[in-house]
């Protein structure tokens, strides 16, 4: 994706960023789910785990962990993590994604910065993007192997490496390590998420926050939508410029961010 430095002037916010998956799209489309079965049969069929502990293992580990996949590393579960993730999303139905073009004029519009940020890894988020037909509206990708770059093996290391820890929301130290990386300013930044416990450690590391797919407010969002195309009726200071100042956007291909 192309990147591009903007300065912004007269806008009360700089920066959005958005996760991806039951955020752009809705719960509805089933992904959710078929994700969660195929990540049920990797711990099947990969790591050998008792087909009757498997299920409640994956939720448990879900909630305690931000990812499923974070809490079987803690574990000492040894595995690749480009294996896991061909296994938990290349088989996901992403027909059933299809190009929503309303989303993309509203994205269009928005004189913000905006970044997406997601636990999933970056082909996982690029096919998403692709299929909503949002793939030129953002700026770059803080995803998986962003927090988590590959690291040289030790040797004396090694007998660590089934233990090492992944991070992911909803620690708050991966929002801090994404703010670093956006290089943006927290109080003027708005993070969309459909995760509860997401939203609250957005807004513990100073996001102002919107949680996605919910009605009415919870615990740390400062707003809530039913889905992503109500953020016009619902923000529309996002649009707004304060009077007597002009919107400027300056882009410098030197100053590119390359997120991931």
């Amino acid at each position: 994706m192309d990147t591009a430095a903007h300065t912004i002037v007269g806008v009360k916010y700089e920066c959005l960023l958005f996760d991806i998956d039951d955020t752009l799209y809705p719960l509805s489309s089933g992904l959710n789910l078929e994700c969660r079965k195929n990540i049920i049969d990797y711990m099947l069929e990969h790591l050998h785990i008792e087909e009757s502990e498997v299920p409640k293992m994956c939720l448990d580990l879900y909630k305690e962990y931000g990812t499923t996949m974070a809490g079987l590393k803690v574990n000492g579960h040894e595995f690749d993590n480009d294996e896991f993730h061909a296994y938990a999303h290349g088989r996901l139905p992403y027909e059933k994604l299809k190009n929503d073009p309303v989303l993309r004029n509203l994205l269009l519009s928005m004189p913000q910065r905006k970044i997406i940020f997601t636990n999933a890894d970056r082909a996982h988020a690029v096919k998403v993007l692709n299929r909503l037909g949002l793939e030129d509206c953002f700026e770059g990708i803080i995803c998986f192997e962003t927090l988590n770059p590959p690291k040289e093996i030790d040797y004396m290391d090694e007998c660590l490496s089934s233990h090492s820890q992944i991070l992911c929301k909803p620690s708050v130290e991966a929002f801090e390590a994404a703010i670093r990386i956006a290089n943006v300013d927290p109080k003027k930044t708005i993070f969309f998420d459909d995760s509860v416990r997401n939203v609250a450690s957005g807004k513990a590391a100073g996001l102002h926050t919107v949680i996605v797919g919910h009605s009415e407010l919870v615990p740390g969002a400062d707003h809530a939508l039913n889905s992503i195309h109500n953020i016009k009726e619902a923000l529309p200071e996002i649009w707004e410029i304060e009077e007597g100042n002009q919107q400027k956007m300056i882009q410098s291909p030197s100053e590119a961010m390359v997120l991931a």
